[in-house]
C-alpha cells in the first residue's frame, strides 16, 4: 500500500528534528566559544592571558588547528593550561603535547597537572614531553617571566602529588588535598604580578586556614569543574567534581581580590555531552590596578 502524503511529511519532519538535535549536540561539544574577562593587577600595561583547561585529549580540527587559530587570533601575551590535558584512558600524548608546543610560537605557555594525568600515572611522561617541547611545566614550583614591562611570578600547584594511597584515592574518583600554605606564603613574599595555577577551583575558598583566598596574590586560574557539565537557566551549573550539585565555582571570574578565574574546559571525561556549555577559551586581560576590573 503506498504511503500517504501525511505519513511522508511526518517522516520528513521526524528526520529533520533528529538532524537538528544531532547538530545542536555537535555545536555544544565542538564549537569553540571565547569568554572575555578582566582583572586588575600590578601590571605596567594590559596583559592578555589565554586560559585553557581540561582538553582531555580532544582535537578541534586536524592537529587542533581550529583551537590554535583561535588562540593566535586573541594575541596572547601568556597562555596558561590548568590540567587534564589528556584523558585517563589513553597512552597517546602526541596530539595534546603538540598543541601546547605549537602555542609556544606565540608566547610563553605555562602548564600544571590535573587529576587525569595522575590517575593513570601519566604525570612524569606528560611533564617530560612538555618540557622537551618548550612548555613551562610547574609542579609545586615557581617561574618568573618578564612580559611587556611586568614581572610575573607564577606558582603552579600539584595538589594531588603525594603517596601511593593518594593515587589510589584519585583512581576511585576521590581527591586528596594538602595544606598549600607554605607555597602560597612563598608567593606572597615575591614582588610583581602574583598568579596561581591550580586544577581545583574549590580550593579557593575552603574552610579555615587551608583556603587559598586568605593569601595575598592577584589571580588564580583553575579548571576541573567542566562548567557544571550542563548550564540550565535559573539554575546554573548542574554538577562539578569536588563540588557536587550546583557548584559554587564553575565558570567565569569570582572574588574581589584575589580573583578566581574558572575555565569551563574544552573536552569531556566520563559524561560525553555538554549542554549550553560550549568548549571554552578564556581571555583574561590583566589591567593596571587603578583600572576597573569588572568583566
Amino acid at each position: 500500500m503506498p504511503l500517504s502524503i501525511g505519513w511522508i511529511l511526518w517522516a520528513v519532519a521526524a528526520l529533520a528534528a533528529v538532524a537538528l538535535v544531532v547538530l545542536f549536540c555537535w555545536i555544544q561539544n565542538n564549537l569553540l566559544q571565547v569568554t572575555r574577562l578582566s582583572a586588575p593587577a600590578p601590571v605596567e600595561q594590559p596583559l592578555r592571558v589565554v586560559h585553557l583547561s581540561d582538553l582531555h585529549g580532544k582535537q578541534f580540527g586536524r592537529g587542533n588547528r581550529r583551537l590554535i587559530r583561535m588562540v593566535e587570533g586573541l594575541c596572547p601575551d601568556l597562555v596558561v593550561f590548568t590540567g587534564d590535558l589528556v584523558n585517563d584512558d589513553t597512552d597517546d600524548l602526541e596530539a595534546a603535547v603538540d598543541l601546547l608546543r605549537r602555542l609556544t610560537a606565540f608566547c610563553p605557555v605555562v602548564y600544571v597537572l590535573g587529576n587525569h594525568e595522575h590517575r593513570y600515572h601519566l604525570e612524569e611522561r606528560v611533564l617530560a614531553r612538555l618540557q622537551a617541547a618548550g612548555v613551562i611545566a610547574l609542579r609545586d614550583s615557581f617561574c618568573t617571566l618578564a612580559v611587556k614591562g611586568s614581572r610575573l611570578q607564577i606558582l603552579g600547584m600539584d595538589e594531588n602529588q603525594g603517596s601511593h594511597e593518594a593515587y589510589r584515592q584519585i583512581r576511585r574518583g576521590e581527591y586528596t588535598y594538602r595544606d598549600s600554605g607554605p607555597l602560597l606564603r612563598q608567593l606572597e613574599a615575591k614582588n610583581g604580578v602574583r598568579l596561581v595555577l591550580s586544577h581545583y577551583p574549590e580550593n579557593f575558598a575552603l574552610i579555615g586556614e587551608k583556603s587559598y583566598n586568605r593569601y595575598h596574590f592577584d589571580v588564580m586560574f583553575c579548571g576541573h569543574a567542566h562548567g557544571g557539565q550542563f548550564i540550565l537557566p535559573f539554575f546554573g551549573g548542574v554538577f562539578a567534581p569536588g563540588q557536587g550539585i550546583r557548584p559554587r565555582y564553575y565558570r567565569g571570574r569570582y572574588g574581589d581580590g584575589p580573583y578566581l578565574v574558572v575555565s569551563r574546559g574544552l573536552g569531556n571525561s566520563g559524561f560525553p555531552l555538554r549542554l549550553f556549555n560550549r568548549p571554552n577559551v578564556v581571555l583574561v586581560t590583566l589591567t593596571p590596578s587603578s583600572s576597573d576590573g569588572n568583566a
